[in-house]
């Protein structure tokens, strides 16, 4: 049996969850509300601040969607309460990054600067302080649109592995290859 799928979620104080009809489960807290569609085969028992998830039978496809839901359902339950966080680093001589809003002005050593829209449900900061790589701050409570903006962000200009310039999570390790030998 899923080991993740046995686990229960315990609701903290002030979060609210629903299962509508039509199989959508509603996660309203202090920092928003988040919907989630599950498949129709699995089952939610919600009693008191108690969030079980069962599967019918155990066949592959139950076994597989088990896990999956509880997993979705709780990073609902910890987006509403205290939400989620990327750091992005920018590494490469003349790099920057400005945030205006919801606009992100990046400088990646392209001939022209990047600008991109982020999502309204998600807040961006930038910070660059003398002697240390830009840096962005991403904020939301949906961990999944967090997470592909991120990786969109990272996407426009890949570390690569020669110097290992470009646009990295913090904390990521880029594997380093050795450049050219000498000739004479």
């Amino acid at each position: 049996m899923s080991r993740i799928g046995k686990k229960i979620i315990e609701l903290p104080v002030g979060v609210s969850i629903s299962l509508g009809s039509d199989n959508v489960v509603t996660v309203k807290g202090p920092k928003g509300e988040l919907k989630q569609e599950v498949d129709r085969d699995i089952i939610i028992d919600i009693n008191n601040n108690i969030v079980e998830v069962k599967r019918p039978t155990d066949q592959i496809r139950h076994r597989a969607m088990h896990g999956l839901y509880r997993a979705l359902i709780n990073n609902l339950v910890q987006g509403v309460t205290v939400g989620f966080k990327k750091e992005l680093e920018l590494v490469g001589v003349g790099f920057k990054a400005a945030s205006e809003g919801n606009l992100l002005d990046l400088a990646l050593g392209y001939s022209h600067n990047i600008i991109f829209e982020i999502p309204s449900e998600l807040k961006v900061t930038t910070s660059q302080q003398k002697g240390d790589n830009p840096r962005i701050f991403l904020e939301g409570i949906d961990k999944q649109l967090l997470g592909q903006v991120a990786a969109k962000i990272r996407g426009l200009r890949k570390p690569e592995p020669y110097k290992g310039k470009g646009v990295k999570y913090k904390g990521e390790f880029i594997r380093r290859k050795a450049g050219k030998s000498a000739g004479k």
